[in-house]
């Protein structure tokens, strides 16, 4: 009995022992991971490539922005990388955006005619799912044709810049604003100054301006198909139907229509590049930093009883 009971409890240790050196083992390998994920090394990138004859696509999904998934060189990577693969029959660019910087949306703008001119025998076509708007549609001008759904909604030609002002709260708690500037307009449109109207006048002449590059590239991009409205560069939105109608877009379909009946390529090799998994961590990170914040500020006030006026 005694020499079984030292050998159960040899056999109890060493399986211990085991366990511990294989969780020792796999924290090693998550840190490893997470390690070569931050350097760069892994992820950032969805490798499309094939054999066979395809149509390549990539997606352009939310707010255009520097450090969004549909930022210019998220987009311009792909593009490229679909262009150059030696199998591409033709390139969707798939569009879901309300639109977003014009910096950005220019910057792509511009990368996709250069590309068309340098691959003049693959075609390139946009196509629309439920938005295509402002800085999406400045995008999407620069392609052969745009597809739209008949319920999408397109357009939105124009140029805004927003803010707030918060003089009469300030007023009414007695906050008086104290601002030191070298230059007479470095405070420009600053929201705790009452409005300065020569400054106002400037940012309308600046938005003027935007605008009228927005139309250019508009007109460039669809020439003649266009039939010109007084209210088409106003800043309105169209269904797609009206769109085709009125020039915006060239037809209805989806994907797999103009993958199957214009390019003929019915295989399809997403070149999207994604984020990798440290970027994706940093933007979760933050929205959750964010959510947290602001629930312990409503937190905060509830427990007063009433939400502050």
């Amino acid at each position: 009995m005694l020499e079984k009971f030292a050998f159960e409890a040899l056999a109890e240790q060493r399986a211990t022992r085991r366990w511990r050196s294989g969780i020792a083992v796999a924290w090693l390998l998550l840190l490893l991971m997470l390690f070569f994920t931050m350097s760069g090394w892994i992820g950032g990138k969805r490798e499309g490539s094939s054999l066979e004859k395809h149509t390549a696509l990539v997606e352009l999904k939310g707010v255009i922005s520097s450090d969004s998934k549909a930022s210019a060189d998220k987009i311009i990577s792909s593009m490229q990388r679909a262009f150059k693969d030696k199998n591409t029959q033709g390139v969707v660019l798939r569009i879901n955006s309300p639109g977003g910087s014009p910096v950005q949306a220019g910057y792509i703008n511009d990368e996709i005619k250069r590309l068309r001119g340098k691959h003049k025998e693959i075609p390139l076509y946009v196509v629309v799912q439920d938005i295509c708007a402002s800085g999406g549609y400045y995008v999407a001008v620069a392609a052969d044709k745009i597809f739209v759904d008949k319920a999408s909604i397109i357009g939105s030609i124009g140029v805004l810049m927003d803010g707030f002002g918060f003089t009469g709260a300030m007023e009414k708690l007695g906050v008086e604003r104290r601002l030191v500037t070298a230059g007479e307009n470095k405070g420009f449109l600053d929201p705790f100054s009452p409005i300065n109207a020569e400054q106002q006048k400037y940012a309308k002449q600046m938005v003027d301006e935007i605008h009228q590059q927005f139309i250019r590239v508009v007109k460039e991009g669809r020439g003649s198909r266009l039939k010109v409205t007084p209210e088409m560069f106003s800043g309105l939105v169209w269904s797609g139907e009206k769109s085709v109608a009125s020039g915006l877009a060239d037809g209805f379909g989806g994907l797999d229509f103009v993958v199957r009946d214009i390019i003929k390529a019915e295989q399809i090799v997403d070149f999207t590049e994604e984020d990798s998994l440290s970027e994706s961590l940093a933007r979760r990170l933050g929205t959750s930093a964010a959510e947290s914040f602001w629930n312990k500020i409503f937190a905060g006030a509830a427990i007063g009883g009433r939400l502050p006026h």
